[in-house]
């Protein structure tokens, strides 16, 4: 693990570039925030986590131009994995047990931003929350909740 001083949306970018299959990294994802240390005046609902972006592409659309749900599904993944990498300050090897979607409404000709936070680190456990919204007009477009597995090594 690296010390907070070393660490930071560099590591995180690195992260996202090195560590996820291909397809994922096709999805041409980039981090917009990342927050791993609490900003000043104590929030009390504050959570460590990640927003990144998940450019629009036709790709990624299925008929009638919406964005598909498993493109969702898995860009809310990716972002959970971010915001476990900026609770744990560091990238630990995991694996997700858990993830559940709800949709609120279809994607169409938009950006989508997700908003990842980790509700619950544990040393074994981590559990979170997504929200994805349209960058148009930023509503949200799905919720997201998942747990993670921390694994050795």
């Amino acid at each position: 693990m690296q010390q907070a001083g070393e660490f930071g949306i560099d590591e995180a970018r690195r992260v996202l570039g090195d560590v996820f299959a291909p397809w994922v990294q096709d999805l041409n994802l980039s981090i917009e925030q990342f927050e791993f240390t609490q900003p000043p005046g104590n929030a009390a609902d504050w959570q460590p986590g990640a927003i990144l972006r998940m450019p629009f592409s036709e790709r990624l659309c299925r008929n009638g131009g919406i964005v598909c749900g498993q493109a969702l599904m898995a860009f809310a993944d990716t972002a959970m994995v971010l915001a476990n990498l900026a609770a744990n300050k560091g990238y630990r090897p995991m694996t997700t047990v858990d993830q559940t979607t709800h949709f609120m409404r279809a994607v169409t000709a938009s950006d989508v931003l997700a908003d990842a936070r980790v509700v619950r680190l544990g040393r074994t456990m981590s559990f979170g929350r997504v929200t994805l919204s349209s960058a148009t007009d930023n509503k949200p477009v799905a919720m997201v909740s998942s747990a993670f597995a921390m694994l050795p090594g």
